[in-house]
């Protein structure tokens, strides 16, 4: 078994204008601070890093690195995931996600598609120029509008769509494949790939590409009332990153897993600080650790109601206290008699 790596934090829900959460370095050693060991960068942010010029140059990606690790610090991964939603985007959200892609492509759907996915073509590059090994991602939807029918779905619609959206990534995932780096989605509602099932048939149409692989974030299943445990014993080979996350989940006789157009704060569920929620945690922790997965555990923050620099400050503890430091003996080692095939045959009776 292996020892997950941590504590780790998302940056993308920090980044401000405001000290110190306007560079990367001054971020950095205030995640340091707190008691973090990695960070996640999201790679739209501009004050953070600059995508293109880390791929294209692999002196600035170790300048990137640089200022990290002088905070004592390590990069986990990077993130793409508002240029991931945009290699997907369906005509009724194409105004919605203007906001995700350069001004100058606002209202082009197909522009912003190409603009996603060289932005992706870019962070595998800059993935492998700063040695890291996974990026994280949406995968964007087509379908989603769809995903709760009415009036029922055309038949085939939903394997055309699969099939356009694997052509879509393949590329992308070849690029990756170039570079060594595993894609990472992230599992979400709003997003064509939002549970196992439609982890699956993706897959299939991408041909079970090998760098395909999941963002594992427990709170998503949570609010789609999914057993996410179990969901461990089914894609542990393809979970390679992790964002720890806690949600709850309260429905009652008016709402429930729609949350009634309500805001986040008035839905039956919706995401807390670490150890707020309803996550079962221990479980995870040891369901990844016996999987042997030896990845980072990262806080994404996202909480209706505190602080993030609380629950910041509180994550980072939270996760320490939750990673196992896994045993290299089995506890009754101490009554071993040591290997004897003359003694095994003798008690087997043969």
């Amino acid at each position: 078994m292996k020892t997950i790596k941590g504590p780790g934090i998302f940056l993308a829900q920090f980044a401000d204008d405001k000290a110190p959460f306007n560079s990367l370095k001054s971020i950095c050693e205030w995640a340091k601070s707190i008691g973090y060991e990695g960070v996640q960068i999201p790679t739209w942010v501009s004050s953070f890093m600059d995508l293109q010029k880390a791929a294209e140059s692999k002196t600035y990606a170790d300048e990137i690195k640089g200022i990290v690790e002088e905070s004592g610090l390590q990069i986990t991964e990077l993130s793409t995931h508002l240029q991931g939603q945009l290699v997907a985007v369906h005509p009724a959200y194409n105004e919605l996600f203007d906001g995700f892609a350069p001004a100058e492509l606002k209202g082009d759907l197909k522009g912003k598609a190409e603009w996603a996915t060289q932005q992706l073509k870019y962070a595998a590059k800059a993935s492998q120029n700063m040695g890291l090994t996974a990026l994280g991602s949406f995968s964007g939807a087509l379908m989603w509008h769809s995903v709760y029918p009415w009036p029922q779905r055309p038949a085939g619609l939903v394997e055309t769509g699969f099939k356009e959206l694997a052509n879509r990534w393949l590329p992308i995932l070849d690029a990756f494949e170039e570079a060594g780096v595993d894609v990472c989605y992230e599992l979400h509602p709003g997003e064509d790939l939002h549970d196992g099932v439609t982890f699956e048939r993706f897959l299939e149409a991408v041909n079970n590409h090998k760098r395909a692989n999941i963002l594992y974030d427990p709170s998503h299943f949570l609010l789609q009332c999914m057993d996410y445990v179990q969901f461990i014993d089914f894609y542990h080979d393809r979970i390679k990153m992790f964002h720890v996350k806690d949600a709850e989940f309260n429905p009652t006789g008016k709402q429930g897993v729609y949350g009634g157009y309500s805001g986040w704060i008035e839905r039956a569920g919706r995401f807390r600080s670490l150890g707020d929620g309803q996550v079962d945690f221990n479980a995870i922790f040891t369901k990844l650790s016996q999987y042997d997965f030896d990845g980072w555990a990262v806080l994404e923050w996202e909480c209706a109601i505190k602080h993030p620099e609380a629950g910041a400050i509180e994550g980072s503890k939270f996760i320490k206290d939750k990673i196992i430091r896994v045993t290299e003996k089995t506890f009754d080692d101490f009554a071993s008699t040591g290997q004897d095939e003359s003694l095994n045959r003798k008690v087997l009776g043969i």
